[in-house]
């Protein structure tokens, strides 16, 4: 009987610890951000055109990751060239406002190229309208000033 109790406590204990870690999972991380921006950087410097095609293909995983995406925008311009939400493409980045704050110029300002700076800010969780604290890491590489964010 203690055996049938305690292999029903550790079952118990085992499905939700799998549970909290698959909520804890549900968005990406920090060092996950950082790592997409550099995988987006290594692909930018081999290719601007062919790197711009992955991080707008739906299925490339590399690039797109739960809430993890690789936004980008010319340099020249401001105007998008890959982000998930198609009404933005093509659209000046320093125009992009969430709420009062100017989001996209202070995501311009930021970029520097050989350098990658992060921006905070609050916005809504996929899902989601309330804002909440999140960080886009930021850099330059040739002609495309990207990023990639996460909620804190």
């Amino acid at each position: 009987m203690k055996t049938t109790i305690l292999a029903s406590v550790m079952t118990a204990f085992v499905l939700l610890w799998g549970a909290a870690s698959a909520s804890a999972q549900q968005f990406g991380t920090e060092a996950e951000a950082k790592a997409m921006l550099d995988r987006a950087a290594t692909e930018l410097r081999a290719g601007e055109a062919p790197a711009i095609a992955k991080f707008n293909d739906k299925e490339n995983k590399s690039f797109r990751d739960r809430d993890l995406y690789v936004f980008c925008y010319n340099t020249s311009d401001g105007k998008f060239t890959a982000h998930p939400n198609p009404a933005l493409m093509g659209s000046d980045i320093r125009g992009l406002k969430v709420g009062d704050e100017a989001l996209g110029q202070k995501i311009w300002d930021s970029a520097k190229p050989g350098a990658v700076s992060a921006v905070n800010y609050n916005f809504p969780k996929p899902g989601t309208t309330n804002a909440v604290p999140k960080e886009s890491f930021v850099t330059v590489v040739g002609g495309q000033g990207c990023g990639v964010g996460y909620y804190k």
